[in-house]
C-alpha cells in the first residue's frame, strides 16, 4: 500500500511537472559545472543499507541518478525564459538497474529535495521550476528499459542568488535521508 501511495503522488508531481514544462522555449542551453561539498551520509538504517549518494551520483536498488551538470539561469535566460525567479538547473543520467521500468522525472523527483537554508525559523524548500532544457520534453516521461540509462534535467526555482542549494536525497519521499550535496551560486 505504502509503494502505490507513493506511486501515485511521484506521478502527480510528473504530471504537474509536464504541464509547466510546455512553456519551455525551444532553444537549449550550455550548462557550466557549479562547485558542490562533500556529500554527509546519515546512519545507515534498514531501509538506506543499499543506498547512498556519493560524489553526486545516487545508488538506490532500482535506479542510479549521477548528476552530470548544474548551472544558475536567471530570468529570461535560455532555460528560464518564461520564469519569474532565477534557477538552480539539474543535468542528470537516469540507469535502471531493476526489472522494472521505470522513468527519468519520476526517479529525481520521487527521490531529491531541495533546499535553500535562507530563513531562521523555518525550513526553506524550493519549488520545482519549469523544465530547463527542451531537449527532454518529449523523454521526460518516457520508459527506461531495464539496463537503459536516459538523460534528463530539473530546475528548481531559487529564493536568492546567494544562499547555497542543499540537495538532499532519500528514498523514500523525504522521511529519511539518504545523502546531502550542497551547490554554489556563484
Amino acid at each position: 500500500m505504502r509503494r502505490h501511495t507513493l506511486k501515485l503522488a511521484v506521478i502527480t508531481c510528473t504530471i504537474a511537472m509536464m504541464a509547466l514544462s510546455g512553456c519551455s522555449a525551444p532553444e537549449a542551453s550550455t550548462p557550466a559545472p557549479q562547485s558542490t561539498t562533500e556529500v554527509e551520509s546519515g546512519p545507515a538504517t534498514e531501509a538506506n543499507t543499499t543506498a547512498s549518494f556519493v560524489d553526486n551520483v545516487l545508488t538506490l536498488p532500482e535506479y542510479t541518478i549521477k548528476i552530470t551538470e548544474t548551472k544558475k539561469i536567471g530570468v529570461g535566460e535560455p532555460g528560464n525564459e518564461y520564469g519569474e525567479k532565477p534557477v538552480i538547473a539539474f543535468w542528470y543520467e537516469v540507469t535502471n538497474t531493476s526489472d522494472e521500468l521505470i522513468d527519468p522525472s519520476t526517479s529525481w523527483i520521487g527521490t531529491f529535495t531541495a533546499y535553500q537554508d535562507n530563513d531562521p525559523n523555518t525550513v526553506n524548500e524550493l519549488n520545482v521550476g519549469m523544465l530547463p532544457d527542451p531537449q527532454f520534453l518529449d523523454t521526460q516521461i518516457q520508459d527506461i528499459k531495464p539496463g537503459g540509462t536516459v538523460a534528463n534535467a530539473v530546475a528548481y526555482e531559487l529564493d536568492d542568488e546567494i544562499t547555497p542549494v542543499e540537495l538532499s536525497a532519500s528514498d523514500d519521499l523525504g522521511m529519511s535521508e539518504i545523502g546531502r550535496a550542497t551547490f554554489t551560486l556563484s
